[in-house]
């Protein structure tokens, strides 16, 4: 399948805002981020259920649908920016329009559950997604580091993008090594309900890249057992780990995950760099990662160096 680049966003284009998965009860920070949106010199446009709540789930999921599918049809709009995360997007898998989306490339941003989104979209289309901040959770007040690194994303057409750290966040190379593939990443609970359908992409060769959110030890490991035995692991060019908690990853003190990573280095091939404590996650200092871009990873007991080809075109 061919790999859909959608293109750049620029000042002036119009936003589309969605609620695929939870909504949100913090009105003012989503007004918060429609004011900083318009204030650096975009237009918003909300879908007609944005953050709209229902009973019935089989209601809420028609409109969540309904909206996806009028902003990518709409051609003023330009990009797609959803509004949190929580839970919902894999309901909506098996009947969104990918043909629809095929035909009307273009640039979505979200993460955690959003992952679902992301993932089956490209494994669908084709078209590179971005995991990166949302409405409720970030956009209403990011961080330099965040607000940096996702409009760079997203707005410089033909740049490769090198994801540097945060200066908080110490990462630790559990096998020194290279290696080159497509980006596949998101939030680990999600992506391992991917494991087996139709919706998840293919890792054969794949720069994977993980995080999680306050997910006890054992949690972790049985998810990433499942991915092994998945046969979705095994044969990846490239082992990543994000952050699994609010705050920075400690290698002194969170023994019980560092080794749960190192069992797992341990199961790959011998040649595959795998690293941990990457600034990715729920973390407020967090890159944007574009889903389906080239990746290519140089990890060395000193130094991990992790670029992406260009996400966006003109």
């Amino acid at each position: 399948m061919k790999t859909l680049v959608p293109k750049a966003l620029r000042p002036g284009d119009i936003i589309g805002l969605v609620s695929p998965s939870s909504p949100s009860p913090d009105k003012e920070r989503i007004q918060q981020a429609v004011l900083y949106l318009e204030k650096i010199g975009y237009r918003v446009k909300p879908a007609r259920h944005f953050n709209c709540r229902a009973d019935n789930r089989h209601e809420l999921d028609r409109q969540k649908l309904h909206d996806l599918h009028e902003m990518f049809a709409d051609r003023s709009v330009k990009g797609i920016f959803c509004l949190r995360g929580g839970s919902g997007a894999t309901r909506l898998l098996q009947d969104i329009d990918y043909d629809l989306i095929s035909k009307n490339p273009k640039i979505l941003a979200g993460y955690s559950d959003i992952t679902a989104l992301s993932l089956a979209i490209y494994a669908r289309s084709g078209l590179i997604t971005f995991s990166g901040p949302m409405l409720a959770t970030e956009l209403h007040a990011p961080s330099p580091y965040t607000e940096e690194h996702f409009w760079t994303m997203i707005s410089d057409p033909d740049r490769t993008h090198e994801i540097v750290n945060h200066s908080e966040h110490p990462r630790n190379i559990l096998r020194p090594g290279s290696g080159e593939g497509i980006l596949i990443a998101g939030n680990l609970s999600v992506l391992s309900c991917l494991a087996g359908t139709p919706f998840m992409p293919s890792t054969k060769e794949a720069i994977l890249l993980f995080e999680d959110i306050n997910e006890e030890p054992y949690r972790i490991d049985r998810l990433l057992s499942h991915l092994y035995n998945a046969g979705l692991i095994g044969h990846c060019q490239g082992l990543l780990f994000g952050q699994f908690r609010r705050e920075a990853m400690r290698f002194d003190c969170q023994q019980p995950l560092i080794d749960i990573f190192h069992y797992y280095t341990a199961k790959i091939q011998n040649s595959i760099p795998v690293a941990a404590g990457i600034s990715y996650g729920h973390i407020e200092n967090m890159f944007t990662l574009p889903i389906g871009a080239s990746c290519r990873i140089v990890a060395s007991d000193e130094n991990l160096v992790i670029t992406t080809t260009a996400a966006v075109t003109r």
